[in-house]
């Protein structure tokens, strides 16, 4: 049997792409053969998932498991929305959904997570998912809220299955009280997120670099109406405040009732729910939000291939 040097698993993962562990196994498989070791990872769909990973995967399906005190929301991309209603993919999502609900909610520990159908890590499972359905797939966010004493309520928008869609909010709320009518104001104020995407829960909790950008601009604008100083601040002031509502998920008008605010809906709830609500937590995930699609011109391509 030849011998496997680095040098030779080194030539065969910069061929292909696959990891160094599966290169190394190639090697050995083939005797040290590197073609006939491409082919064998070829066959196995190693070459072939670490060849599409190059690929934008920018639709997908967003999951939520939750289990009434502690709710995961992920989202699972691939290149196209017609295997995003693949049942095998969304047999994926729901299952790397209910892996992650027992973690700390970070990609990295899903990824090296225990993936009982099976048997691998997540990551690996995702791999071997790339080979079988044929399209680039990824992990992309996750979030995990919990409480000790409340709800995590969940919702999802644009619903394909149970627990799947394109916008999945979590939102916890902490509190003694009845756990059915808590969980009902929760699943109120997570469809008002949907709808709203506010910044933070309260305006103190704003990032500072957005709202110093924002008072800058406001700066800028108020200056150019030419007026003094003195009246400029108190323009940028006013500008600020009205920001900071708009913003913070509590001063928004609700939207299940604009004449009240997000706090006053959830204190108006304290008489249902029987005890005092604290919302300490709230996670919004938009499928592909931030991903640049690579936009195809179909004309351009057939031209570019007629030119030959």
């Amino acid at each position: 049997m030849s011998t496997i040097t680095a040098a030779m698993v080194k030539e065969l993962r910069e061929k292909t792409g696959a990891g160094m562990m599966d290169c190394k196994k190639a090697l050995g498989e083939t005797n040290g053969d590197m073609e006939a070791a491409i082919d064998w990872l070829r066959a196995k769909g190693i070459a072939k998932a670490d060849k599409k990973s190059g690929r934008a995967a920018a639709e997908g399906l967003v999951g939520i498991v939750g289990n009434g005190t502690k709710a995961v929301v992920i989202e699972l991309n691939s290149e196209t929305d017609f295997v995003a209603r693949n049942d095998a993919f969304q047999d994926l999502v729901r299952g790397v959904a209910a892996v992650a609900v027992g973690t700390d909610g970070s990609v990295e520990t899903i990824s090296a997570a225990n993936y009982p159908a099976t048997g691998k890590s997540v990551a690996e499972s995702i791999t071997d998912a790339i080979a079988t359905i044929g399209e680039n797939m990824a992990l992309r966010r996750a979030a995990l809220l919990s409480v000790e004493d409340g709800v995590v309520a969940t919702y999802i928008h644009n619903s394909v299955a149970d627990g799947l869609g394109k916008l999945g909010v979590l939102v916890a709320l902490k509190s003694t009280g009845d756990k059915d009518a808590l969980n009902a104001i929760g699943r109120q104020v997570a469809m008002h997120i949907a709808a709203t995407n506010p910044l933070a829960i309260r305006s103190t909790e704003v990032d500072a670099a957005v709202a110093e950008r924002e008072r800058n601009i406001f700066i800028e604008q108020a200056r150019e109406s030419g007026k003094p100083e003195a009246i400029i601040e108190k323009m940028v002031e006013g500008r600020m405040r009205k920001f900071f509502e708009e913003v913070a998920l509590l001063s928004q008008a609700f939207v299940m009732n604009p004449d009240l605010t997000v706090e006053a809906a959830v204190k108006e709830a304290e008489k249902t729910v029987g005890a005092p609500i604290e919302v300490v937590g709230m996670a919004r995930l938009l499928l592909g939000e931030g991903v640049e699609k690579e936009e195809s011109d179909f004309a351009a391509e057939v031209a570019a291939v007629a030119k030959g």
